[in-house]
This record gives structure tokens, C-alpha cells and sequence, in this order.
């Protein structure tokens, strides 16, 4: 649906396209107000990135924005410093129970961590926010919305949910972010973020973030934004250039056990993130870390909230040396210190491979990723050097043996092998339908 013209005012001569080269600005350049300044200066960041520096001025002229930047970026400070610059100052109690900015973020983890983001940038303000997703008891969501905030943080399966039954109330919102635009559409959350969209105010400022950009998503971003810049950091789905990318090829069966075993007698793999395309891949791949006598952690869409966030605190804090996950880690979660990535199973999609190796490399660190191909995945590894014009440097020995057919995928509407969208508590959708009956014995 085609958005009204009415926006915010803005500097009739903004230019298109924002440019800082980081040699010659600091974040106290860019104007924002002092309280975000002081929060800043704690966390000793003092010279914004490219998507920062390009980001933040069109932002506090009320431009809606476009961004095309790869994970690891720092996007998420690029959105929030200028809505919290914007509220500096205490709103007043009239409407207090209509929040003033929406952030929609496609998994529970990405949400947290943007919620920790803007609760540490807001230190030295009266800002109330919330974090809302599934997968956990909604009374303490509601109450913080009852009680009146000024921003929300959710995933869009809850926060439909939530607004269907007037717990929530969207007419006030004057700042809209869609973060992980092309991961909500892999997730199936596309037509929910519509409807969201639809309960909003025409008059507000909204921005939308990919990492790529497809066609769906082209076509939301016309309907969201009005007039938007464009900030493109990278070229679409292109990797951090430090880092150091490897494939071993392995026999099918247990080569892979064995080769994790082999790269794991090396104490250099430090902090580890190592990714399998299923749920079930991701517990075994944990249960032979153990056994190994690595410790490891395995965090999917199956486990629980708590369960998640236990394993992520345990990998953050380094109370275990590996995490072993699906891609729902490998989009947003900011873990620092990560030394290497093992794609244990490679995806089937070579856009999910770079959001994957990009867990490592973050803020200028250099990084380590490793992949592992057996015969049934040199399809899916071609399509990943393609993406990246590159071959990937070969350890030990090439391929040996007869190539075999990729992984079939099972059922209807699957997302990768053998899983469906997920909803907002990060399980599967269920099938519409009748239930199937269990079979029943016949009487004798």
C-alpha cells in the first residue's frame, strides 16, 4: 500500500547521500545531544563507522533511510543514537501509554540485544523502554506496556498478538525500524511486518535494514519509505576481508566428526561458533564437542528462552569455549572475541554462509572461518564461491569420490532442510487443517 506524503519537516537541502571519511569526524561532530554524548564516551566509542557516520545526520534531519550493510557494521547504534537524540527530553504523562518508536527485529535474541544496546546508549536518560517476543510469559510484557514507555523492541509474531487484544497501542509511533528486513522474509514474518505497517501512523519516520535485497523486500521498502537515503557500506552479501576463509573436503559418514575432532586439537580456536542447517544436527554436533572434551553449547528455535539465552550468557562470558547453532545466531547477535566459525554443514544458500562467517571479524578484529564439504554439499559450495568470486583456499586434500545430490528438503513451505517457518517463539508454524488421527487398533 502506497504511503501518504505527509512527513516530518527537513532541510530542503539535504543531500542524497551522506559522506564522512572517519579520519575527519567524531561522534561529538554529528551534533547529538549531550546525555548520548556521555553515554558514548563510557563505552569509549568516539569515532563512529561508515554506516554511522553516513547514517546519523540524515536520521536527525527526519529522513526516512535505506541501508544495505552487511552484519557487524554497527547499525544498530547508526538507528538508535538519533531516536534517542530526538527523545532527550522527558515526555510528557498525556498519551503515556502510546509508545513513540518501534523497532521489529525477526528472532528473540537479535531483540534483547537491541534492547541492551539502547539501554546502555540511554544510561543518562529518562527512557523507558521494553523488549516483547514469544516463547516466554507475557504478563511482565504487558505490565511495562501498561505502565507507559517510550519505546518497544519485538518480534512480530508477539507484538500482533499483543496489539490484536488493545495491550499495545501503535498510533503514536513517530520512529520506525525494520532491522533483518531480508531475515523476516526467510522467517515468513513479511506479510505480519504488513500488518504492523498498516497500524501505524502515515506520519512518521521510518527506516529499513537488510544485509540483502531482494525483490520482496524492494517491494516492501516502497511501501514503508517515502524519499529514503540510501546507504549502501558494502557491496550486497560480501564478506569482511579479514577474513581468513578455508574448506576441508571430507568423506561422507563420519569425516566430519573426524575433522572437527582434528581442528579442535588446536588450542588457537579459542571462542568457536559452529553452524549446522538442522536443529537436531546442532545437539549431536554439542553432545561430540562434549564428548571430545570441548565444552559446547547448542542454541536453536527448539530450545526455550531461557535455555537460549543461558547458552548465549555461558559462550559470551566464556564459560564455554564453543556454541554450536542454526542460522538463527547468524543474524545480528553481536558476540565479541569470536576467533572462528566452523560451518560444519554448509547452507544451501550462499547468502547464509557470509552472514555466517561474519560472527568473526567484528569492530577491525581478523577472523577465522572454516568449512567443511562433503560429497553431497560441493553444490552448495560452488554457489558460495560464485557469490563471492572467489575459490576457497582447499586444506589437505581435494575432493575425493563421486559427487552425490544435495539434501532433499521435506514438506511444504521449509525453510533449509527439514525446517518450516518459524513464529515468533521460534518453533515451526503449525499446518492448517484437521489434526491427523492416530491410528487405532481394530477391535478383535
Amino acid at each position: 500500500m502506497p504511503r501518504a506524503q505527509t512527513r516530518h519537516k527537513r532541510n530542503p537541502h539535504a543531500a542524497e547521500r551522506s559522506t564522512f571519511p572517519l579520519t575527519n569526524i567524531k561522534f561529538s561532530d554529528l551534533g547529538l545531544a549531550e546525555p548520548v554524548l556521555r553515554a558514548l564516551a563510557a563505552r569509549n566509542h568516539v569515532t563512529p563507522t561508515p554506516i554511522q557516520a553516513q547514517a546519523i545526520p540524515g536520521l536527525m534531519d527526519c529522513r526516512d533511510m535505506l541501508g544495505i550493510a552487511q552484519t557487524g557494521t554497527g547499525k544498530t547504534a547508526a538507528f538508535a543514537l538519533p531516536v534517542l537524540h530526538r527523545f532527550r527530553d522527558p515526555r510528557p504523562k498525556k498519551n503515556i501509554r502510546r509508545p513513540r518508536a518501534l523497532v521489529l527485529a525477526p528472532t528473540r535474541e537479535l531483540a534483547i540485544q537491541i534492547g541492551e544496546e539502547f539501554g546502555a546508549y540511554s544510561a543518562h536518560m529518562k527512557l523507558r523502554h521494553t523488549v516483547i517476543f514469544g516463547g516466554v510469559n507475557e504478563k511482565r510484557q504487558i505490565s511495562a506496556l501498561k505502565r507507559g514507555l517510550d519505546l518497544v523492541i519485538a518480534t512480530p509474531g508477539r507484538l500482533l498478538d499483543l496489539f490484536a487484544r488493545d495491550f499495545v497501542d501503535l498510533s503514536g509511533i513517530e520512529y520506525f525500524v525494520l532491522d533483518e528486513a531480508d531475515r523476516m522474509l526467510d522467517m515468513g514474518f513479511v506479510r505480519d511486518v504488513r500488518k504492523i505497517v498498516a497500524a501505524l501512523p502515515d506520519e512518521r519516520q521510518s527506516l529499513l535494514f537488510s544485509a540483502t535485497m531482494p525483490k520482496e523486500i524492494a517491494r516492501l521498502s516502497t511501501e514503508i519509505l517515502h524519499d529514503p537515503l540510501r546507504i549502501e557500506i558494502a557491496p550486497q552479501a560480501t564478506p569482511v576481508e579479514l577474513i581468513e576463509q578455508s574448506v576441508r573436503h571430507v568423506a561422507a559418514g563420519g569425516g566430519k566428526t573426524e575433522a572437527l575432532r582434528n581442528i579442535f586439537s588446536d588450542p588457537g580456536l579459542e571462542r568457536v561458533i559452529v553452524f549446522t542447517r538442522t536443529k537436531h544436527r546442532a545437539n549431536r554436533v554439542a553432545e561430540q564437542l562434549e564428548r571430545m572434551g570441548v565444552s559446547a553449547a547448542a542454541i536453536h528455535g527448539n530450545k526455550s528462552q531461557a535455555a537460549r539465552q543461558k547458552a548465549l550468557n555461558r559462550f559470551r562470558e566464556g564459560k564455554c569455549r564453543v556454541m554450536v547453532a542454526t542460522d538463527i545466531a547468524a543474524r545480528g547477535i553481536d558476540i565479541d572475541g569470536v576467533t572462528h566459525v566452523v560451518n560444519y554443514e554448509l547452507p544451501n544458500e550462499p547468502e547464509s554462509y557470509v552472514h555466517r562467517i561474519g560472527r568473526t571479524a567484528r569492530a577491525g578484529a581478523s577472523g577465522v572461518a572454516i568449512a567443511f564439504c562433503d560429497p553431497s554439499e560441493r553444490k552448495y559450495l560452488r554457489d558460495i564461491e560464485r557469490l563471492l568470486k572467489k575459490s576457497l583456499r582447499v586444506v589437505g586434500d581435494g575432493p575425493e569420490g563421486e559427487e552425490t545430490a544435495p539434501p532433499q528438503r521435506r514438506g511444504r513451505g521449509h525453510q533449509g532442510h527439514g525446517q518450516r517457518p518459524a513464529n515468533s517463539n521460534g518453533k515451526p508454524r503449525r499446518r492448517r487443517g484437521k489434526p491427523r488421527r492416530r491410528n487405532r487398533q481394530k477391535a478383535a
